[in-house]
């Protein structure tokens, strides 16, 4: 049972060999990119109606859409032209049915398209030309930056990692990638499809404050003659780790401006309390002199000033009458007395108002001892 079952599984191979391999076909990608001065490979499959075949009975020839004439790559090197001799080469094997093409030294004018012919040594007619599928490039004059990717902000003490990458499509001579910092670094290549490549480079390092405002760089450097180096890099902030000194001196920094403040404060309040309540007692010491101010120009001061005097001129008629009487007496003892003596009778001397001037000023009018010197003039009023 079991051998029957191979044998049947052997013809279904066959079977399906022959069918699906009865028609000539090529797989190749119709438009490519290409760095001038560096290299491009071409991706290439193919099938064919014959049996399989190994690659020494299979010749593989490249040449320009519409002149097989021009041939970029043949086995024979003698038939390619000048332009192409030692550029080109096949990277598959043709008995893979991989006729995959290599072009090094990529120029500005290699730009195509080309197209595949198969030729097998089975028969004569087993031949042809894929002159309907052919490959155009597209030259890319000015080498791509690599791309930087990494968070911005790491932990220091924890493991940071960096990945640079760049896309090519020359997976025979990948692009070599580097770093301006020391670390472990893991370098790997993988196909994007069609023709596409990405050559990616992981550097894993563990930051420390020196890290912190610097950059990760990353540098590329193409195959062949491509000036220049091309370069990316990515700016690291390093974030310390949180201890106890973290905590602690915060805490105290903030109760230690806060006391601060505090005593300016206190210390500011008492002093201005303390003019404030200066200043409140002068505006009641000069609200009281503005309102007398006021009174006076009024006339109410006046009126008041005049009462006063008033008072004073009457207390001062009774005493100038006293003083009369006491007078009159005078002279009525000299007489008596005169026939007792020879003795000479002097009169009481009075002071003249003329001798005794007074100053009058705004302050003297509220003074209770004020005399008005008017009245005192006796001899005006005898």
């Amino acid at each position: 049972m079991g051998g029957q079952t191979g044998l049947f599984l052997f013809w279904l191979h066959v079977f399906c060999e022959v069918v699906l391999a009865d028609v000539w076909k090529v797989d190749v990608e119709h438009k490519m990119e290409a760095l001038v001065s560096s290299c491009v490979v071409l991706p290439c499959k193919f099938t064919y109606p014959a049996q399989q075949q190994p690659s020494d009975r299979i010749r593989g020839i490249w040449h320009k859409e519409k002149k097989w004439d021009d041939i970029i790559f043949h086995g024979d090197k003698t038939l390619v032209e000048d332009n192409f001799k030692g550029r080109t080469k096949l990277i598959g094997s043709l008995g893979g049915s991989n006729c995959s093409l290599e072009i090094d030294e990529v120029k500005n004018i290699d730009n195509g398209p080309y197209c595949f012919r198969v030729e097998l040594e089975t028969a004569p007619e087993d031949k042809y030309s894929f002159a309907e599928n052919c490959v155009s490039i597209n030259m890319i004059e000015e080498a791509p930056n690599p791309v930087v990717e990494a968070e911005t902000s790491v932990l220091e003490g924890e493991p940071a990692i960096f990945k640079c990458s760049v896309r090519h499509t020359c997976p025979t001579h990948q692009p070599s990638l580097s770093w301006n910092h020391s670390g472990k670094i893991i370098s790997s290549y993988k196909s994007l499809g069609h023709g596409n490549w990405e050559a990616e480079s992981l550097l894993t390092f563990t930051p420390t404050k020196e890290d912190s405002h610097t950059s990760i760089e990353c540098t590329v450097k193409y195959h062949g003659n491509v000036k220049g180096k091309m370069k990316a890099s990515r700016p690291v902030f390093v974030k310390e780790k949180a201890t106890l000194s973290h905590i602690i001196i915060p805490a105290l920094s903030g109760l230690g401006a806060a006391l601060l403040v505090g005593t300016v404060c206190f210390l500011v309040v008492k002093r201005y309390r303390k003019r404030i309540a200066d200043l409140q007692s002068g505006v009641g010491v000069w609200n009281r002199l503005s309102r007398m101010s006021r009174r006076f120009r009024s006339g109410e001061g006046r009126s008041e000033l005049g009462g006063r005097e008033q008072r004073r001129s009457i207390w001062s008629r009774f005493s100038r009458r006293d003083q009369r009487h006491q007078i009159d007496r005078g002279f009525d003892n000299k007489r008596n007395y005169a026939g007792f003596g020879d003795k000479e009778f002097s009169k009481a001397r009075m002071p003249s108002p003329k001798s005794q001037s007074k100053c009058y000023t705004a302050e003297s009018y509220d003074d209770d001892d004020y005399t008005n010197t008017a009245d005192l003039n006796l001899y005006g009023n005898i």
